[in-house]
């Protein structure tokens, strides 16, 4: 799948703030609303492309995401969990409550899926938190990209009551304490006045409804704790430090709220012969005086098997040598970076006196130097 762009999607540069994509947001989705621009049939299409984008960028965890890794991020490809598949209207509740909630209209509740019984709003879904966790992956991993398995504790719907927390057969009651919303009132006199403080319901815990008949697998609380190994595909070129998010693989929301996420950090192993920049490698390599005076052929370790390089005579210590190409798969583009090769003359401890006699012809030099013996401490 071609990789989306965002930003352009929006109109805004990469830098933007969240106010930018805000309004930019707010303009294009009035523009392409169905229920106004009735007479372009793509309109549809459009408001959902920047539904998307605006669902992306204005979270700073799927925007740093996507900044590192493109809209493969989200496409269930290059080693991601699909984390949209189409316009997510879960927060509002359809195309008018968008507009309830950024032209003017009164917004709703936070928590997805909140109903109303005669204009008072009930307690509803909550989004199931995120789970973290670190996978610790080779180098020559990170590089050609693995399959990898991770060990997740989380909590699950219970499939006894289906999430109710009843047990099947029995019924639950409005909580007569907050009328189903979770919340009271609490009056706090101080020495200021009385203020009025709005609380978390002490009858039904938050949840709006008393449970008469708890399930007896999940004890009423509607979910169960379950291990389980969950599936992370690693894209090759992946950076020691970075964050693959799987959606929905987190713990289960209450009373049917969205499952939250699981979030992989990666750490890399270092490895014996290189260092990694971005998506160039770096190696050090002797090389002895006679190579690097006449020229050699170099055999050259890369990740991928040893090549041959021709250094040329005359080369001097410290020289770089880049072999394209030899480096990294860039994350979010189908070419790879750079190998630098830095060569370092090694000077031999001891030599033969052959050795010394042609080195002494190649100075100039009639008569080796004599070392001076150094006088100890006590003589």
């Amino acid at each position: 799948m071609a990789n989306k762009d965002y930003y352009e999607t929006l109109g805004v540069s990469r830098d933007a703030s969240q106010a930018d994509i805000k309004k930019a947001f707010r303009q294009l989705a009035k523009k392409y609303h169905p229920d106004v621009n009735k007479e372009d049939e793509n309109a549809a299409q459009k408001f959902k492309e920047v539904n998307e984008a605006y669902q992306i960028l204005s979270d700073e965890q799927k925007r740093a995401q996507y900044d590192q890794f493109g809209s493969a991020a989200f496409d269930g490809t290059g080693g991601f969990n699909s984390g949209f598949s189409g316009a997510d209207f879960s927060g509002f509740g359809g195309f008018s409550d968008i507009f309830e909630s950024f032209f003017g209209g009164k917004p709703r509740r936070q928590g997805d899926g909140a109903q109303r019984r005669g204009g008072i709003i009930l307690a509803g879904p909550k989004r199931g938190a995120d789970i973290d966790t670190q996978l610790r992956i080779t180098f020559e991993e990170a590089a050609f990209g693995v399959r990898k398995t991770v060990s997740v504790n989380r909590m699950e719907q219970c499939t006894s009551c289906a999430g109710s927390g009843a047990q099947p057969g029995s019924e639950t009651k409005t909580c007569p304490t907050c009328g189903g919303t979770g919340q009271i009132q609490q009056e706090q006199r101080t020495m200021m006045g009385t203020f009025m403080n709005i609380v978390e319901c002490p009858h039904c815990h938050g949840e709006g409804e008393i449970i008469e008949k708890p399930c007896e697998k999940c004890h009423g609380k509607g979910r169960v704790s379950a291990s389980r190994m969950i599936v992370v595909n690693i894209p090759a070129g992946i950076d020691n430090g970075q964050v693959i998010t799987l959606h929905g693989e987190g713990h289960a929301g209450t009373k049917g709220g969205a499952k939250g996420n699981l979030n992989v950090y990666i750490s890399v192993k270092p490895h014996k012969t290189f260092q990694r920049s971005g998506a160039d490698l770096y190696m050090d390599m002797s090389i002895s005086f006679a190579q690097a005076a006449l020229g050699s052929e170099l055999e050259i370790e890369t990740l991928e098997g040893k090549v041959k390089y021709n250094m040329p005579a005359g080369t001097q210590t410290g020289t770089t040598f880049r072999l394209k190409e030899k480096g990294i798969k860039h994350l979010r583009a189908d070419k790879k970076g750079d190998l630098y090769v830095k060569v370092n003359i090694t000077v031999p401890r001891k030599l033969t006196d052959k050795q010394k006699e042609l080195l002494m012809e190649f100075e100039g030099i009639k008569e080796a130097p004599k070392g001076k013996k150094h006088k100890g401490l006590f003589k």
